[in-house]
């Protein structure tokens, strides 16, 4: 039997159809497998999806795009799955920071010479520290681009991890254990409260945790990403492109695509992925789909709640007390806004921060980020455009509360308030408002506790410490911000392709 044969024989269950699983998906049946993909939602996408009202079409989450200049990975993915690259634009600057009490951002300049001369500006004195993270960037990027398998669980990971390093990789070592705040000490910076907070903010967007708790390799990563030759792009037309031209290619090549959808369990036997329950949400018919290999594209504690849903002993008992005693990922409150033109500032940004407060926490409607859409982009009709404003949020506070859409419309107010100290938000401008809460990611992203993001950038969770692809039950898969290298379109279809990589070797090594 040739292994081309086997390997069209062997069948693939996909597990939600964010980017990460849709990524899998298509690329899977490119290469001959036959693949099943299955989502609760109505939509593709997951937190990379839209949705249409009254003529604007909104970014669920998120509102940005790395990885599509030559070399990058969605050019690497879309090049061999034989689709176009988006249309995009770069976002120059990246991001416009407004700190507390300030009017003049912190412009994240694409072009690396005018960053430098921006933080310099900014933040006097700090250029050591700014070196050091390009150092650290341009030796990761390079490593990263050499796909390495991380964390390695088997002799094939390894083998790949090994083929990924080369010596310049050896000027990490010594700071695999080291936070930002680490690297901050070290250069007399950590009581430069401008460049702390503004560090705080960007690495809370990127990695889910402050300067304190992110790893400092993956901050290297996420602070220079924007700059070229690599670069953050906005989409023509939507986010929903991404998924568009994924789900074209995955139906090419044979693959099938079940929206509304439910998966209830995943099943095992003796080890090994057998399965998946699967309840058709529009019939309530449910049915055993049978695999050779599953892939749950969802999150980290969704995938322990699958594998045990009607088991009485946990069939992964340590992995289930690792997520167990994770921190508590954050949710997001996002208000969607479409406007009159007459709302946004002249020459305004595509993406924008504020901070408010210097006493106040990052999130709970004291900072914002906010995305803008520009005439023609194809989010908005001629002489109007989109606002998307978000919010870091604790899940608890929306699961528990009493008053449900008190709160929510407590929390739409005050943050329009605060954005209206930069656009010009009036009864007038204002055309349609519609808020999310983490309930509201629960019920069309199934995300548990409606967290966005990953699982946090922390030492104990990033790269060579962070959860696998590979879990501890056979062929069964990870995919998605839960696993190496993190949050992020750009992150999961790294994620998306390790998976796909290592289900080819493994069909390899069995015939």
């Amino acid at each position: 039997m040739s292994s081309k044969n086997s390997i069209q024989k062997q069948k693939v269950v996909v597990c939600g159809a964010g980017i990460g699983g849709l990524t899998t998906a298509a690329l899977l049946a490119h290469r001959g497998y036959e693949v099943h993909i299955f989502d609760q939602a109505i939509v593709p996408g997951g937190c990379a999806s839209t949705f249409k009202r009254r003529g604007f079409t909104f970014d669920v989450g998120a509102t940005q795009v790395a990885g599509l200049e030559p070399g990058g990975i969605h050019h690497r993915i879309f090049s061999e799955l034989e689709i176009d690259i988006p249309n995009a634009t770069h976002c120059d600057p990246a991001c416009a920071v407004f700190l507390p009490g300030e009017t003049v951002p912190i412009n994240v300049w694409r072009d690396p010479e005018k960053w430098q001369q921006e933080r310099q500006r900014q933040f006097p004195g700090s250029e050591p520290f700014w070196q050091l993270m390009t150092k650290l960037f341009e030796v990761s990027w390079k490593f990263q681009g050499r796909d390495p398998v991380l964390p390695p669980r088997n002799i094939w990971d390894v083998w790949q991890l090994t083929k990924a390093l080369r010596p310049d990789t050896l000027i990490t070592v010594p700071f695999t254990l080291m936070t930002v705040a680490d690297a901050l000490r070290l250069y007399g910076l950590e009581k430069n409260l401008r460049l702390k907070t503004f560090l705080d903010l960007q690495l809370k967007l990127y990695s889910q945790v402050d300067t304190e708790e992110t790893a400092l390799l993956y901050a290297a990563t996420a602070l220079a990403v924007s700059q070229a030759p690599q670069g953050l792009y906005h989409l023509q037309g939507s986010m929903q492109v991404l998924s568009d031209r994924l789900v074209t290619a995955l139906e090419r090549d044979g693959g099938k695509l079940l929206m509304g959808h439910t998966i209830e369990q995943i099943y095992t036997e003796n080890g090994k992925a057998k399965g998946v329950k699967v309840r058709n949400q529009k019939t309530g018919e449910t049915w055993v789909e049978t695999a050779d290999h599953v892939v749950a594209n969802v999150t980290v504690q969704n995938l322990v709640k699958l594998v045990g849903a009607e088991n009485r002993s946990h069939p992964i008992p340590g992995y289930k007390r690792r997520v167990d005693k994770l921190p508590s990922p954050w949710g997001a409150f996002v208000v969607y806004l479409g406007v009159d033109e007459r709302a946004i500032p002249a020459n305004c940004p595509p993406h924008l921060q504020f901070f408010y407060d210097y006493d106040g926490p990052i999130g709970e409607n004291n900072s914002l980020f906010v995305s803008v859409s520009h005439p023609g982009d194809g989010r908005a009709p001629t002489g109007k455009a989109t606002i998307t404003a978000s919010s870091f949020t604790d899940t608890q506070i929306w699961r528990h509360c009493q008053d449900y859409q008190k709160w929510k419309q407590q929390y739409t107010d005050e943050a329009i308030a605060r954005l209206s100290q930069y656009f010009y938000l009036k009864p007038e401008t204002i055309i349609y408002q519609e808020a999310a809460t983490p309930r509201t990611f629960v019920r069309f992203t199934a995300r548990d506790e409606g967290v966005v993001g990953g699982v946090g950038q922390r030492l104990s969770t990033f790269g060579p410490f962070g959860f696998a692809n590979r879990t501890p039950i056979q062929d069964l898969w990870l995919v998605g911000d839960s696993t190496h290298p993190g949050e992020g379109t750009a992150g999961v279809s790294y994620s998306a392709l390790t998976v796909v990589r290592q289900i080819e070797a493994e069909g390899s090594s069995r015939f």
